[in-house]
């Protein structure tokens, strides 16, 4: 079992009065990811690429750290690992540069069911002659369906973009599944991972998928982001850098300005927290390596997430007047413990407000899935609300929740 008084001793926020149920809009930091940044900062913020020693750490530092982060996601290399400030932002670039590969005429699939920073990229491109097809999640389900997609796909088919989880629903998508029908069909993947890296580990090689993206400030790091491609696609992919820039010369041509070298170097912590908590858990069991080690930290965190999980869907499932959108008992395979419902005859935006006073932090909004809060006609409503909840909360926790919501509704 995750010792979960030993985990809180690792972020510093949580030592305050807040509960922070908040963690899909943004996980709290970890003391490790700050000292890291401090340590570049104070020690090596120089630019790369000099002769001086300082330059040379500099640049050591943060080749150690893109390694890091592909033994994070299991990518065969640091050159398939492109990182920039946001989600939205590498989605936006990989969008731009992918285009100048295709004709018009070319056809991109999206869902309705994603966060619009990988649907409005694509969606974009229509402009440039680019047609768009939607696949929709079925009313009855609440879930994407192959049989759906077999219908939209043609020989014309370039790209599929969909999540990974829903930042709403809280479903895992089948992503390798999917990935290897799309493939079969010759098409390529992107898929959006920032709704599931927080908890569960991501391997891009066994899913085989060729883009993939994830925001750190949602998986206990700053606000920055990584966005993987195949090392093969990379190179044949325009880049978007100044024209000296070799088209070899990957991820640097696909990063505009340079990466931030100390919010990558930050990340290093994360894998000192991973670590640590593999030592701490397994004692002469723990992994020799670190991505194994990662393994059995992410197996401890999905196993808590199901027992929070589950005390939460639990209590909503047994209110007459809720609704819980997606899958209704917690799964590891198949929901993160991102829950989203609505109340009869509440406002969702009227909830939130009510539970501030007890110093628990939720939401309520489309949180940037508006196409499918639309969809499933929640707009006029305000929304859903969502308790958005990771590893370091507490059994305690959920239930000083569940008393605020008794007094609410």
């Amino acid at each position: 079992m995750l010792n979960i008084d030993k985990v809180r001793q690792y972020f510093p926020a949580l030592a305050g009065k807040w509960t922070f149920f908040d963690n899909a809009g943004g996980s709290q930091t970890l003391k490790k990811v700050v000292d890291r940044i401090s340590e570049f900062l104070l020690t090596s913020d120089v630019q790369l690429g000099a002769s001086y020693a300082i330059s040379q750490l500099a640049g050591e530092r943060l080749a150690l750290a893109t390694t890091a982060m592909a033994t994070l996601i299991n990518a065969k290399s640091s050159k398939e690992l492109v990182m920039g400030p946001s989600t939205t932002m590498m989605l936006k670039v990989l969008s731009m540069c992918l285009s100048q590969t295709f004709t018009p005429g070319d056809e991109i699939i999206v869902t309705n069911c994603d966060h619009e920073a990988n649907i409005g990229a694509w969606v974009a491109l229509e402009k440039h002659g680019m047609k768009i097809k939607v696949w929709q999640i079925r009313p009855d389900t609440l879930e994407l369906h192959l049989e759906d997609l077999e219908l939209l796909m043609s020989q014309r088919t370039k790209l599929v973009a969909l999540t990974h989880a829903s930042n709403i629903l809280g479903t895992i998508n089948p992503i390798k599944e999917i990935t290897a029908f799309v493939h079969e069909r010759g098409a390529m993947i992107c898929v959006d991972g920032v709704a599931y890296a927080p908890h569960r580990l991501v391997d891009v090689q066994n899913l085989d998928v060729d883009f993939y993206a994830l925001s750190f400030y949602k998986v206990y790091g700053p606000h920055h982001a990584l966005l993987y491609g195949k090392e093969e696609l990379l190179l044949k992919i325009p880049g978007l850098n100044h024209y000296f820039i070799e088209q070899t010369d990957i991820p640097y041509k696909f990063q505009l300005g340079n990466v931030n070298f100390e919010l990558s170097y930050g990340m290093l912590g994360l894998c000192d927290y991973l670590s640590e908590l593999a030592q701490m858990h397994y004692g002469n069991e723990t992994a020799p390596d670190l991505r194994n080690q990662m393994v059995q930290v992410f197996d401890l965190i999905s196993m808590h997430e199901e027992k929070i999980g589950d005390r939460l869907l639990d209590y909503l499932n047994n209110k007459s007047n809720v609704h819980v959108l997606g899958q209704l008992k917690a799964n590891p395979k198949s929901r993160v413990p991102t829950i989203s419902f609505v109340v009869d005859g509440i406002d969702s935006s009227t909830i939130p407000v009510k539970i501030d006073q007890h110093y628990i932090g939720i939401r309520y909004g489309d949180f940037y899935a508006k196409r499918l809060i639309e969809y499933l006609g929640l707009a006029s409503q305000g929304g859903v609300i969502r308790v958005s909840m990771v590893h370091y909360n507490t059994l305690e926790e959920v239930d000083r929740l569940i008393e605020a919501f008794e007094q609410v509704f």
